[in-house]
């Protein structure tokens, strides 16, 4: 069993994954706090054009759901690169 492992022969036809399953897992975090920073970004409009709704430019929409999507692009580059063990 220890041949196996150590000759190059061997290793090189057996097909591997690019990406563990733990690497999906974190990709699927990821993909979910991105989507949750667009759903934080909605609202805030206003049902007649000619009334102005400051509630649109409220510290949710303005900053915090674009940090949040940022956030989850970077965690998805890290859930991507990450090597299993």
């Amino acid at each position: 069993m220890k041949e196996k492992e150590n000759n190059p022969e061997t290793a090189a036809k057996e097909p591997r994954m690019p990406l563990a399953l733990g690497n999906y897992k974190l990709m699927l975090i990821g993909f979910a706090v991105i989507v949750l920073g667009f759903i934080l970004m909605t609202g805030g409009g206003s049902d007649d054009p000619n009334v102005f709704n400051p509630e649109m430019f409220s510290f949710r929409r303005i900053t915090l759901a674009p940090l949040l999507v940022l956030a989850g692009l970077v965690f998805e580059i890290y859930a991507i690169m990450k090597r299993s063990k």
